[in-house]
């Protein structure tokens, strides 16, 4: 039979032709390829001989790794070669793990403080399952061999200098590393190796202490251009504090009126979406819908223009609006009204009902039909949750409040959507006239802050000694 190039998953042949042999599997009478190989039939057994030895490290193995992942604590180098055993490593045993405290006998705060992507090491196999674990720290052999200049790409040569113990001759960049005594020699025997300059169980001077309280942001490098090679314009980290300028020009001014706060946003909606719904209106120098950690907007958004008038049109146009089930209010950011220095604002004429107990999929339109030919509706207002879903009420304006007990029992009990609503005179908030005019909390309130205060005085209750 004439060999031909397989992969592992490949049917190669069936049980009817042959039976399975080295580097082969039966699965429901197929011929299956377990490994990368040239496939042939020897002798009845279908084989799979893989063009380069396979070889499976073991506990005490010495490997050759590249650094490609760090976390804070951890990272994950990819297995180049296994020193002694030539040939190719299997992808279960491709990658190796490792933990910040097995790289260095000293206290690292994180794992970039002592190795970087793309540093080429020798590590020292612990564990091969569930996973490959390499360890740095057990011999002096192992660390890293091979490392370049962040900012320039140049090789990194050995070079203390207080706590930094490598150094770029180009740009003068200098850092720490792991180091393994063969750092920068490749495969030479030297007197005095190079890992007596990692200063094993010393504790960090000034200089890389003041490095490390900055945080990671802090202490992060830029890959230079013609290393990047992706035509992006570079920013720079910069704290606060540090530098040139204050608050006022961390962002371009704007002229008076210009500024548009918009409350009220739907979670769904976010920066480009603003965007589209205010560009209609003028060019805008600046859209932004905050968000939190978790990337979901904060239910607010600013939109800049070059022109109060094109902020005027935006305010006449979208101030009110319902977006996705909920009213977005548009109005200038600069102005005292955001603050509440203006007063609340006003509920439309008439007296104010509460209807409840509404279908969910209820709109205007259908409550304003109920209250046809019983009363005159100046305002309607459907609650709904962050989401913009319905709550299950709302509440109307009606304009004849000498009627309102009258229009409560006509309306009260209608049916809408298969289900009887409820309507009553919505209650007022009643007044402390001892606090300033500020409303009494309700019943439900009060028994709240009972209940939080029981709760306080029962976790801050000391347990009694018990007597002997």
């Amino acid at each position: 039979m004439t060999a031909s190039l397989v992969t592992p998953g490949m049917q190669v042949s069936t049980v009817a032709k042959c039976a399975a042999g080295e580097g082969t599997i039966e699965v429901d009478g197929k011929i299956v390829a377990t490994t990368i190989g040239v496939f042939s039939i020897e002798q009845g057994f279908g084989v799979v001989m893989p063009q380069k030895e396979l070889v499976s490290p073991v506990v005490g193995d010495t490997v050759i790794c590249e650094i490609v992942k760090l976390n804070e604590k951890n990272g994950e180098a990819m297995i180049l070669a296994v020193e002694g055993k030539p040939g190719s490593i299997q992808p279960n045993h491709l990658y190796g793990q490792f933990h910040v405290t097995g790289i260095v006998d000293r206290y690292m705060h994180q794992t970039a403080d002592a190795v970087r992507r793309r540093d080429v090491c020798r590590a020292l196999i612990k564990e091969v399952e569930p996973v490959v674990r390499i360890d740095f720290r057990e011999r002096d052999d192992c660390g890293v061999l091979h490392a370049i200049c962040p900012p320039c790409g140049e090789n990194l040569i050995a070079h203390q200098d207080g706590d930094w113990n490598v150094k770029c001759e180009t740009c003068g960049y200098q850092a720490y590393r792991a180091l393994a005594d063969n750092f920068a020699a490749g495969w030479a025997e030297l007197d005095q190796g190079a890992s007596a300059l990692n200063n094993s169980g010393k504790r960090w001077g000034s200089a890389a202490e003041a490095m490390f309280g900055k945080g990671p942001s802090g202490r992060a490098t830029f890959i230079a251009e013609d290393v990047r090679e992706d035509g992006r314009e570079r920013t720079y980290f910069r704290f606060e504090g540090e530098g040139g300028g204050g608050r006022g020009s961390q962002r371009p001014r704007h002229s008076p009126g210009c500024k548009l706060f918009i409350g009220g946003l739907p979670r769904e909606i976010g920066t480009d979406e603003l965007r589209e719904m205010f560009g209609k209106f003028g060019d805008m120098s600046d859209c932004i819908v905050p968000t939190d950690d978790n990337g979901a907007n904060r239910g607010f958004g600013f939109v800049t223009y070059s022109q109060k008038s094109e902020a005027d049109a935006a305010i006449a146009e979208l101030d009110g609006n319902k977006i996705n089930g909920r009213r977005i209010g548009v109005r200038d950011a600069d102005s005292d009204d955001k603050k509440g220095k203006k007063g609340k604002r006003k509920d439309p004429e008439g007296a104010k009902l509460y209807i409840g107990n509404l279908p969910f999929k209820a709109t205007e339109e259908q409550l304003r039909e109920v209250f046809k030919g019983v009363g005159t509706i100046t305002g309607l207002n459907i609650i709904t949750d962050n989401a913009g879903k319905p709550k299950g009420f709302a509440f109307a304006f009606v304009k004849e409040k000498d009627k309102v007990e009258e229009i409560v029992k006509s309306v009260n009990g209608s049916e809408l959507l298969g289900r009887k609503i409820r309507v009553d005179v919505a209650q007022q908030k009643k007044r402390n006239n001892n606090s300033g005019g500020k409303p009494e909390k309700s019943s439900r309130e009060l028994r709240a802050m009972r209940e939080e205060e029981e709760d306080s005085k029962k976790r801050n209750r000391r347990p009694r000694p018990k007597k002997d």
